[in-house]
């Protein structure tokens, strides 16, 4: 007789019907149902957006930065 019995699982089940009873059970299922469903509409929802990133075309390329003068070589005017 190990866990795996029939009879173990029927006593199991009648055990939890009796905490929880049959309404707090369904709304639980119930509960569980719409958070599946509203997780595969998140999916939905994040493939649609990738697809649509992807369909956007990259931004074209920054200009390249003007070239700066080299800075002037210092100058003594002092004099000397």
């Amino acid at each position: 007789m190990g866990f795996s019995s029939i009879w173990h699982w029927v006593i199991v089940l009648l055990i939890v019907l009796i905490l929880f009873g049959r309404g707090r059970i369904a709304e639980m299922m119930g509960d569980f149902g719409k958070g599946i469903a509203s997780f595969k509409k998140g999916l939905n929802e994040t493939e649609e957006t990738a697809a649509n990133v992807a369909r956007i075309e990259p931004p074209a390329a920054a200009p390249a930065p003007a070239e700066t003068p080299a800075p002037a070589e210092k100058t003594d005017t002092t004099g000397a």
